[in-house]
């Protein structure tokens, strides 16, 4: 009998031939089997002559399944070969070791081997009833910091604005149901709108091709505030709805609005938070400015800041080119913080000296 005092002598192990670690995983299993996507991986990327160029479908559904059972870094795949997981995965199961010299065959036309392998998971999904279809589509664009550890990964070496080692991928995703429509990575220092234009109208050809062809609407905060990104929407016949920069010409015309047109809107103090419409000529400089839509929000001072110097109402403005009712614009535009939490949840911390993903 074992003494209580000394509960590091016992030992729990799991490892029959019969258990399967993770079971969750097969619901998103059998949906890559349908859709097919190893052989998406096989047919499509092609790594050359470097070593980890063999058995590419097996490598990436590894990954996918070690990421979806919490995994954070290579070492994790490693849970995926315990008892009788890699028979209910449906594909060979590669060591850690195996995974590491995969990933580190990959360059920048690789990368996009692999986009042309999501772009067509995404069409197969959506043509086996998971898209939009015909429904409008609304698209928030946003971007996300990716924390890393260690001093020389490649475009994380220095610390990026908000103070950490990391990566400052761009992200796409479809307003209400949260799905990832197209990311792509970007080194830490990168401005928030670098390269996002070009992301944008890759995002709208993926989300055609998938088979949606109703309205689409892009939502983006202050970031995305370019002429790039304007003039990408208007060339692809998508709808904005974009946060302004307060400069102080947008200040002064927020300003100028009169106080009758401001029009109450529910909050948590009542009384509290007005909308009003005006006019407004984005990017005036660039020959193809013309005028838009300017909601404004206005919130009166918390009671904890009415205590401060001059304290004034905060304004929270945005252009569009949307048809609708001012109020509804306005609350719809708001809803573009949801990608914040789902940003969050595709970009967990590491443990570090682990090696991550």
């Amino acid at each position: 009998m074992l003494s209580r005092n000394d509960p590091d002598r016992i030992k729990i192990a799991f490892d029959d031939h019969r258990l399967v670690a993770n079971a969750g995983l097969l619901l998103p299993v059998t949906l890559a089997h349908h859709l097919g996507l190893g052989q998406l991986v096989d047919h499509h990327v092609d790594l050359g002559d470097a070593p980890g160029r063999a058995n590419g479908g097996d490598k990436l559904l590894t990954l996918v399944a070690s990421a979806l059972a919490g995994g954070d870094c290579i070492d994790d795949a490693d849970a995926l070969r315990a008892g009788g997981t890699e028979q209910a995965l449906g594909c060979t199961v590669k060591a850690p070791s195996t995974l590491g010299t995969f990933l580190r065959s990959f360059r920048w036309g690789h990368v996009r081997q692999l986009d042309r392998v999501s772009r067509e998971s995404l069409a197969r999904a959506w043509a086996a009833g998971a898209g939009p279809g015909d429904d409008p589509l609304t698209i928030d664009l946003d971007s996300t910091v990716c924390e890393t550890y260690g001093l020389a990964k490649e475009g994380a070496q220095r610390h990026n604005y908000a103070g950490q080692r990391g990566y400052h991928p761009l992200l796409a995703v479809a307003a209400g149901t949260g799905e990832v429509l197209m990311a792509r990575l970007r080194k830490g220092r990168a401005n928030t709108a670098r390269g996002a234009a070009h992301f944008l109208r890759e995002t709208v050809s993926r989300v055609r091709h998938a088979g949606a062809t109703g309205p689409l609407t892009m939502r983006a905060d202050s970031g995305f505030y370019t002429h790039d990104i304007v003039a990408a929407c208007r060339k692809a016949k998508v709808r904005f709805s974009i946060t302004a920069r307060q400069h102080p010409n947008v200040r002064s015309i927020i300003e100028a609005i009169p106080e009758a047109e401001w029009t109450p809107i529910p909050y948590w103090m009542e009384g509290a938070a007005d909308v009003a419409e005006t006019t407004y000529v984005p990017f005036q400089h660039e020959p193809d400015a013309v005028a838009v839509r300017l909601i404004v929000r206005r919130v009166q001072p918390t009671p904890g800041s009415q205590l401060a110097l001059l304290a004034g109402y905060s304004y929270h403005a945005f252009i569009t080119d949307r048809d609708g009712d001012t109020l509804d614009l306005e609350a719809d535009h708001r809803r573009h913080a949801e990608i914040v939490v789902k940003r969050q949840e595709l970009c967990t911390s590491n443990p570090k000296n682990r090696r991550e993903l």
